[in-house]
């Protein structure tokens, strides 16, 4: 069984027809969840945009209207005026820059994808233990009904006084318990469909449950969305770095600037002159290399931010790969609870068969063939139950699967 897993592993895979008009694991969130997420990636795609052309500057357009009367003379100005510094050279900067964008906005849109993936993940687990809990329901149903029969027993025995009333008093403790049981499962079944409606508009009694199946640990840490979410952060910070350095560099501008000025009655002293209209146009360049004192600050703090997000990428690795060990034990654990519940499915199975067969020659009770039949059921509804456990397992591992949708 150990060989087994270490061969096929874990690959979590979706079945297409899980519900009339095949639904999609996203489709376990609301619409509304998915359109804030889908608001989330417009944003950054926008944001992302801005970041990439910020190095492109704006063309300045000014107009200035002037009126006044010195001398006793109404005299006006008109000054329009249009103007652009725009950098053509920082070092690499503009390169690096629009780098950086392309990098931030990869890093941001994969932490959004992990929100929406925790989200998927969590709606999926409350469907998942709901189903669970409609399992134990029916188990705790027979308990205690196996329980009631158990009381009658004893108290049949009782007024025979083949027992005390300290055994009557425990039987009546363990039929309470056992109601008292089904109540709090009640309590926690209501508490997980209410978590499941804040965040999915699925009828939960509708609602089918993905089925996750296995692959290797390879495919799984080399498409981990954890993993890449990491991956993408070190490469922002890499160009985040080039951008901090060229940014004390020297760097090239080019100015340019046209302007247009009109007066009407303007006066110097006594002498007026009736208008006068003057355009003019300059350009150039401008060299400039910042000299600040904590500029060897800044580039390593971002140094720095850099060398750490490589040690983050390493440890998130590590860390995936632990929760793949983990899960496989998991479903190591499962499969023999599933194997022994089995075997006590059969062994019950049998012990019912043979005690129909004395009840027919009245060497047993209906209590005994009753009790064996809903114990024949219990171990059947923990075989269901711990295979939900293992689909709750693999659902630890989707949610860094960045492939699963």
């Amino acid at each position: 069984m150990k060989a087994l897993y270490v061969l096929i592993m874990l690959y979590l895979s979706f079945s297409e027809a899980l519900l009339a008009g095949h639904l999609k694991l996203e489709d376990y969130i609301s619409s509304l969840k998915q359109s804030e997420f889908s608001y989330d990636y417009k944003t950054n795609k926008e944001n992302s945009l801005k970041l990439r052309d910020s190095w492109i500057q704006p063309i300045n357009f000014s107009y200035n209207y002037s009126k006044s009367n010195p001398y006793n003379n109404a005299q006006t100005s008109k000054n329009t005026a249009i103007s652009i510094s725009q950098p053509i050279f920082e070092s690499g900067g503009i390169y690096y820059g629009i780098k950086y964008a392309g990098a931030l906005k990869r890093y941001t849109n994969l932490s959004i994808d992990v929100q929406k993936r925790k989200l998927i993940a969590q709606a999926v687990s409350l469907l998942i233990q709901i189903k669970q809990m409609q399992l134990q329901l029916k188990q705790q149903k027979l308990n205690i009904d196996n329980a009631k029969i158990n009381l009658l027993q004893i108290k049949k025995q009782y007024m025979s006084g083949q027992v005390d009333s300290g055994s009557l008093d425990n039987a009546i403790i363990q039929k309470n318990s056992a109601m008292q049981t089904y109540f709090n499962e009640q309590t926690s079944k209501a508490k997980l469909i209410s978590q499941f409606k804040t965040i999915s508009d699925l009828n939960y009694n509708k609602a089918q449950i993905p089925t996750f199946k296995l692959i290797t640990k390879k495919i799984f840490l080399n498409n981990n969305l954890l993993i890449d979410e990491q991956n993408a952060q070190k490469i922002e910070n890499m160009y985040h770095e080039k951008v901090v350095r060229s940014k004390y560099l020297p760097s090239v501008s080019f100015n340019a600037g046209y302007n247009w000025l009109t007066t009407n009655n303007q006066s110097f002293g006594r002498n007026i002159t009736n208008s006068a209209t003057t355009d003019y146009y300059n350009y150039g360049l401008t060299i400039s290399m910042p000299i600040d004192y904590n500029a060897h600050r800044d580039i390593e703090a971002s140094r720095l931010a850099y060398l750490k997000s490589q040690d983050l990428l390493i440890d998130q690795t590590r860390a995936s790969g632990a929760i793949f060990k983990q899960v496989v034990q998991n479903l190591q654990n499962y499969d023999k609870k599933i194997g022994l519940a089995k075997q006590s499915e059969k062994l019950y199975s049998t012990l019912l068969h043979q005690t129909i067969q004395l009840y027919s020659v009245g060497k047993k009770t209906i209590y005994d063939v009753d009790t064996l039949k809903n114990s024949l059921k219990i171990q059947s509804l923990n075989v269901k139950i711990f295979q939900l456990d293992k689909q709750l397992s693999l659902l630890n591992l989707y949610e860094q699967l960045n492939n699963a949708v």
